[in-house]
């Protein structure tokens, strides 16, 4: 019983990083439930996961929220316990809201931070795969902020941001100088200006890009670093001009699942070769790119485009 509170922070966590329901650690809760049904455990799991603060700001997908409460219901009516109002007329609250196109969702990172970001809920939305989070961000992610030091009062350029997960990571915990934003669907760049918007960063009254922004609010107040200067830039790999690229002077470029077309490749390749002879010192960025291999025969054209 004296570990509840700490076992109530750990299913938050994981409840509110969880990419997939099935993610969360079911036998765990059963086991600690079977030992002490009448504990207020359950409670305290609601509160840390669809009644906490930032989930009820923020909420989940109706979907999302509607699984995992049928789901410890199941949990707690399984046991001897006494029904528990609370579950009931949350679960009665969730039935009644109305379905949505976009969610929210919430990304603890190991600082204790939090990425806040609004995502659609269709893997392709407005003719673009742009406007969710792939598993590759979150990867290049969690190697940037074990690698802080890559970053650390550098201009970061991002290709293919998509809707913020990596970037805005990557400027709440790796303390760059600058970091550059960039995309080219319009879409995708609204989204991502907003995101970055939800997280703390407040923009200058400015309405041509690039855009400039500084962070500000409770959560860059609770940081320790130089604000980091943004910028949401339009780029659009074939057909971005000299003064654009001179104009960016990146010390490191990352980009995540910007790998999955042939055509893309050879137009990524390109940006890379243009970006490594644009730095005024002549010396050529560092480049990180995280990617998931759905085709090998796509990943063996990168590596040999790289190699040429």
């Amino acid at each position: 019983a004296m570990a509840e509170p700490e076992m109530g922070i750990r299913f938050q966590r994981c409840f509110l990083a969880a990419r997939q329901l099935r993610s969360f650690p079911w036998p765990e809760l059963e086991q600690n439930l079977r030992t002490s049904p009448d504990s207020p455990l359950l409670v305290d799991i609601l509160h840390k996961t669809i009644l906490h603060p930032l989930c009820v700001k923020y909420p989940p997908s109706t979907k999302y929220r509607r699984c995992f409460l049928t789901e410890l219901i199941k949990k707690h009516e399984s046991t001897a316990a006494e029904p528990l109002d609370e579950l009931y007329d949350t679960l009665a609250d969730i039935l009644n809201e109305e379905e949505s196109t976009h969610c929210y969702k919430n990304y603890l990172l190991p600082t204790g931070e939090c990425v806040t970001l609004s995502e659609s809920m269709a893997i392709i939305s407005g003719g673009t795969t742009g406007l969710v989070t792939w598993d590759a961000a979150l990867h290049l992610a969690e190697w940037a902020i074990e690698n802080s030091a890559v970053f650390s009062n550098r201009t970061v350029l991002e290709l293919g941001s998509g809707i913020g997960f990596t970037g805005i990571a990557i400027c709440k915990t790796c303390n760059p100088k600058t970091y550059i934003f960039s995309d080219y669907h319009p879409c995708v760049l609204k989204q991502l200006t907003e995101n970055i918007r939800l997280n703390g960063f407040v923009f200058e009254p400015e309405t041509t890009r690039p855009i400039q922004a500084e962070s500000q609010g409770q959560e860059a107040e609770a940081t320790n670093y130089q604000k980091p200067k943004l910028i949401v830039a339009e780029l659009d790999w074939g057909s971005v001009t000299e003064k654009q690229l001179l104009d960016l002077q990146p010390d490191v470029i990352v980009a995540a699942d910007v790998v999955y077309d042939p055509e893309i490749i050879l137009a990524l390749i390109g940006m890379l070769q243009k970006l490594s002879t644009s730095r005024a010192d002549g010396k050529p960025p560092e480049v990180y790119i995280a990617f998931t291999i759905r085709n090998p025969d796509t990943y063996h054209l990168f590596q040999a485009e790289l190699g040429r």
